[in-house]
């Protein structure tokens, strides 16, 4: 996952994998060991272990008597949730997060997400939070992106004849993740944008990932009190 985004932290260590298995359910969550040493973050990352459990517990404890009462086979539940370094620079902890969840149906769904812990300030932060607005992202990184998206739907799907009125559309920054990343562990150099099935294509698509260099016009779109964290390459 992201292998790209790891250079420089892959081969840390992570922490150990939180693992629980019932007649019901297998659950999972992971995350490394530069956030266990975070003691705020740590916290904030146990009490959401234990919701994501007590969810999933919950769920699957009333979907089995649903299919009980109704007749019908009872599907094991599953939530993975592993978190990942993206970068550490000295401000910033910048997290990815892949979260996967089946619950009975077809198939299971993996859903993206990101996060940065800023030393300085001691607290979480959205990495959409760090620029000016929504549409200032849109405008530095999106088009960039949509043009590689656009490009790369085409060789997994074709040509759709007479166009896609569904799929294949430039999404709303609101709508992707957006991932802080530094090939030199000193500022951030480089974003990541992954947009998870369904939104610009079909589940079998998969997600839709790039990587974009900072430039000078994103670089502008970042809020003042955060732009001596950047670098542009």
């Amino acid at each position: 996952m992201r292998a790209g985004w790891l250079i420089g932290v892959a081969m840390l260590a992570v922490a150990p994998l939180a693992s629980a298995q019932s007649a019901d359910y297998d659950f999972a969550y992971r995350y490394p060991a530069q956030a266990a040493r975070i003691a705020p973050l740590k916290a904030w990352l146990e009490a959401d272990k234990a919701k994501q459990r007590a969810m999933i517990a919950r769920d699957a404890a009333t979907s089995r008597r649903e299919a009980k009462r109704d007749g019908f086979p009872f599907r094991k539940y599953e939530a993975q949730k592993e978190w990942k370094v993206v970068a550490d620079t000295q401000r910033f902890l910048s997290l990815s997060v892949s979260d996967y969840n089946y619950s009975g149906g077809a198939h299971g769904g993996t859903a993206s997400g990101g996060l940065l812990w800023d030393k300085r300030a001691g607290r979480r932060v959205d990495p959409k939070a760090v620029f000016v607005s929504p549409a200032a992202l849109q405008a530095a990184v999106m088009p960039g992106w949509c043009r590689w998206m656009s490009a790369e739907r085409t060789r997994r799907v074709g040509a759709v004849a007479g166009g896609d009125a569904v799929f294949g559309k430039c999404p709303p920054v609101k709508d992707v993740t957006v991932l802080l990343g530094s090939s030199n562990g000193r500022a951030f150099d480089r974003i990541g944008v992954i947009a998870d099935q369904y939104v610009v294509g079909s589940y079998a698509e998969g997600q839709y990932e790039h990587t974009l260099p900072v430039t000078t016009a994103v670089l502008r779109a970042v809020k003042a009190e955060y732009r001596g964290s950047f670098v542009t390459r």
